[in-house]
């Protein structure tokens, strides 16, 4: 079984998640993220930017706000 760990990429560093994922669902406004035995999270505002198979690691990124013009 493939269990990967997710993290947000930040300008400096990247933030951990969630480890041992198991499931990964795309929704209205973000990401929900899941392992067998914690409570499902929500990412709220991000994609997914990229996914290592090799590494288990699936990095999501922030949605860019976009211009509102006149």
């Amino acid at each position: 079984m493939c269990q990967m760990s997710v993290l947000v990429r930040g300008s400096d560093d990247d933030e951990l998640v969630m480890e041992s994922v198991t499931r990964l669902d795309v929704k209205d406004g973000g990401i929900e993220v899941a392992t067998f035995f914690e409570e499902p999270k929500f990412v709220a505002d991000v994609t997914v930017q990229s996914i290592d198979f090799l590494g288990g690691k699936v990095y999501l990124e922030k949605k860019k706000k976009e211009c509102q013009g006149k």
